[in-house]
């Protein structure tokens, strides 16, 4: 496949994960992947080597997308090497989980700050790299943000923001050929949720029985949701709540 042949993208928080999955999945197709990371240099070079040497193209790009200065930069970059961008994956993102009483402000905008003000900042900044052609957004969400869960209210409105901000923003910018999807996965195996401890939990089996195809999600599966929104094959899809959930159904 190399439907994203000549396409360059961002993938935001892209050195493990889901991030990781997206940028290797986009980088098959075709795509030269901008490989974005806040600390995990190491982590991110494993990513952009492993396109290299699966024969794609790709480098990385040190910035927290929680901080308007550090977006503006990453953007200057890509700017400067490429003067477009085809393709923004907005997947940086924080999770916490705990009671309504343990709330505090400093909790709610360290998750705000990046998985919601960051995410529009990174559009803000985009915009100006697509060219008359256009070109995609896709938002990572979560199916948090519709099927919320008990001692998430914080991280569960962030994701339900996120749709919010992608409907709207379908419709804002689709005059510019610009289309703008929410992507949301289920519970996905990466460093994260087994760091976490939901992979193993009983709130992965749980959900695992809910889930038609049987397992929980891998990053690669979001990977090529991702790069399907991301080529012309979806040139008609704008708007839209895609759930890569393995058919759980809220």
């Amino acid at each position: 496949m190399n439907n994203l042949a000549n396409k360059v993208a961002l993938v935001t928080g892209a050195s493990k994960g889901i991030g990781a999955g997206i940028a290797k999945e986009l980088a098959w197709a075709g795509a030269t992947v901008i490989v974005n990371y806040s600390s995990s240099r190491r982590d991110a070079d494993e990513v952009v080597t492993g396109i290299r040497a699966g024969g794609g193209q790709a480098w990385a790009v040190q910035g927290d997308f929680s901080r308007e200065d550090d977006i503006k930069r990453v953007y200057a970059d890509i700017n400067a090497k490429h003067s477009a961008l085809d393709i923004v994956v907005n997947n940086a993102g924080v999770y916490s989980f705990h009671p309504v009483e343990d709330t505090n402000a400093e909790e709610f905008h360290r998750l705000f700050n990046l998985n919601v003000l960051g995410l529009l900042f990174s559009i803000k900044e985009a915009l100006p790299l697509f060219g008359p052609s256009g070109g995609s957004i896709i938002n990572i969400g979560s199916t948090a943000g519709r099927m919320s869960i008990a001692n998430g209210a914080v991280y569960c409105a962030t994701k339900g923001a996120i749709d919010s901000i992608s409907i709207s923003l379908s419709k804002e910018l689709g005059g510019r050929h610009i289309r703008v999807n929410a992507l949301n996965p289920g519970v996905t195996v990466t460093e994260g949720t087994i760091a976490g401890g939901i992979i193993g939990s009983e709130f992965e089996t749980s959900v695992i029985k809910s889930t038609p195809l049987g397992r929980a999600g891998r990053p690669e599966d979001i990977g090529r949701v991702a790069a399907f929104l991301a080529s012309d094959d979806a040139f008609w899809i704008t708007g839209q709540l895609i759930y890569a959930t393995g058919g759980l159904t809220m």
